[in-house]
């Protein structure tokens, strides 16, 4: 934990600020291990601070050894304001993404400090998964990779999209998840067209492809893993269009390495899509950071210019979406190494056909 101090107190001196302030729930965990649902982080140039009530006092004592805590007795701007005039801040950094309200509560609250806009100072640090992090996130995965192997033993015929979803998320907390990472995408038929078709009531039919994106939620952090396979013989226009997602994707993991952009790993991907013919079906991105926030930096996209470096985890995850048709999507968890890349994954992404 200190050492995520030293970084963030590195970058406040690039910004020009004496302190810094933060309540956004991720950045609050990530800097301070701090999991109750109230409280803000202040950290100047030689201490830190978690501001929080009564409720989470004791909490917050036992998991920010790092931090001093203050009871803000239900009035936390004042409180805030207090410990800066007492600090001496007179620049403080906070996230852009605030509220209108907050900026201008803290404006005139905070006398003499001047308030300095960042936009993704903490993200940026948080990019960098550590190895105890990465100790929670390979679990996290194997969670995730157990639920499919356990799935594939429900889905069939008669089979509702959304009691997939429930058993799937039953089985990974009976694994010790917290909860499932996201709303789970099961999508059946003609709804795997929809790159994020929640489970719905519809009943999944014979020959029809089924696309499964989830991941498990676990100690803090997340893993994200889609697969899509088939219930009984599918079309050979889906299997045409697996074949040519699992190319890219293979093609997409690949590329990834130190000193490759975001851009030309999704461009490994994309180009091979546009090959095939399917260039306007494949309209998002190739993957994401992943983290304590499902998606988080660095993005792999058509317009992104981040570098990618050993400690980064991205997803990979290209897909084809025919309307009226169906779809498929392939994904693997992909941490970025000094000399390439390990997929944490170990899922076949061979087309799965299951007996009906």
């Amino acid at each position: 934990m200190q050492q995520r101090l030293d970084k963030l107190r590195e970058a406040l001196a690039n910004v020009g600020a004496d302190a810094l302030i933060t309540e956004k729930a991720e950045n609050r965990f990530y800097f301070s291990g701090f999991t109750g649902s109230t409280g803000w982080v202040v950290v100047t140039e030689k201490e830190a601070f978690l501001v929080t009530d009564f409720r989470y006092v004791e909490q917050a004592g036992e998991q920010a050894p790092h931090f001093t805590v203050v009871n803000n007795e239900r009035k936390a701007v004042e409180a805030i304001a207090k410990l800066l005039k007492e600090k001496g801040v007179k620049r403080l950094a906070f996230e852009s993404s605030v509220s209108f309200h907050t900026h201008q509560e803290w404006s005139k609250a905070f006398d003499g400090v001047e308030l300095v806009a960042t936009n993704g100072l903490l993200e940026k640090i948080r990019m960098f998964k550590d190895e105890s992090e990465m100790v929670i996130i390979r679990e996290a995965v194997r969670i995730a990779e157990a639920g499919f192997a356990h799935i594939q033993s429900y889905i069939r015929p008669g089979v509702r999209e959304e009691d997939v979803a429930l058993e799937l998320e039953f089985f990974m907390r009976k694994q010790g998840a917290s909860g499932s990472a996201f709303d789970m995408i099961v999508a059946s038929g003609p709804r795997g067209a929809l790159p994020h078709g929640r489970a719905s009531e519809k009943i999944i039919q014979a020959g029809e492809m089924v696309t499964l994106d989830f991941g498990a939620a676990y100690k803090g952090y997340n893993s994200d893993i889609t697969r899509t396979l088939s219930v009984g013989e599918p079309s050979a226009k889906m299997k045409e269009i697996y074949d040519i997602v699992l190319r890219a994707q293979l093609a997409g993991v690949e590329a990834l390495k130190p000193g490759v952009t975001g851009k030309e790993a999704d461009a490994a991907t994309r180009d091979i899509i546009a090959a095939a013919g399917y260039g306007d079906c494949y309209g998002h991105s190739a993957g994401h950071g992943l983290g304590i926030e499902v998606h988080e930096l660095p993005s792999l996209s058509t317009v992104s210019t981040f570098v990618l470096e050993p400690g980064m985890l991205v997803t990979m995850e290209p897909g084809i979406y025919v309307s009226g048709v169906g779809g498929v999507r392939i994904e693997d968890d992909v941490l970025i190494t000094a000399d390439g890349h390990e997929v944490l994954n170990k899922s076949t992404k061979e087309l799965i056909i299951l007996p009906v």
